[in-house]
């Protein structure tokens, strides 16, 4: 078994391929392929995530030479995975569409009930049912790519907003904004889907 001590360290690797030895970056790819995987897949379909973790790794690769050796690299790099799931939807989101009457009857029905209880327990009653996992990509397609991102982040993972701040790039004072405007739209597209329910009864 090799001894964890002889393995170079992230600062080490860097270094390694920036002096020119770029198979070094393997070593990169193995240490954090699972963590990469797991933020891709809570922000981007099933069928992007394999692109878009390739392309977070691409990200990183071109990066390092901004990495500062004393930070921490794992931060550091899931900071560019999310960044590469926003970007995913910037993207996705000029040619994205998903009309209202994708929903089905039972949808609205069920929002009645969620949404009086308030917004608190709304986000949390739709993250948790998996029978709401249409209502909820509906909702969260309507947003904008920043809006998306910070709901997810701060309401849907329960990061604070110092953490969402780190791995957006943004201020603290820009997260909270975004996130309470996100929140609301949100809410308002919900409201939206149960009263269309109210007028199909």
């Amino acid at each position: 078994m090799q001894d964890d001590s002889f393995r170079p360290s992230n600062a080490e690797i860097v270094r390694q391929v920036l002096d020119g030895k770029v198979n070094a970056f393997e070593s990169i790819l193995t240490r954090y392929k699972v963590q990469v995987l797991k933020i891709v897949k809570k922000h981007v379909p099933n069928d992007a995530v394999e692109e878009t973790t390739q392309e977070a790794f691409v990200r990183t690769y071109e990066s390092l030479p901004t990495f500062k050796g004393t930070g921490d690299f794992s931060q550091w790099l899931s900071s560019i995975a999310v960044r590469t799931c926003y970007d995913y939807w910037r993207k996705a989101y000029r040619s994205r569409e998903i009309p209202l009457s994708a929903l089905t009857e039972k949808h609205p029905q069920w929002l009645e009930q969620v949404i009086s209880q308030g917004p608190e327990e709304s986000l949390d009653e739709l993250e948790s049912q998996m029978e709401t996992k249409e209502i909820l990509n509906w909702a969260l397609g309507k947003l904008s790519a920043e809006n998306r991102m910070v709901l997810e982040l701060v309401y849907l993972e329960g990061l604070s907003v110092q953490e969402a701040a780190e791995l957006l790039g943004w201020s603290k004072a820009n997260v909270k904004v975004r996130s309470f405007r996100a929140r609301m739209k949100l809410e308002k597209l919900l409201r939206i889907v149960k009263e269309q329910g109210r007028k199909a009864l």
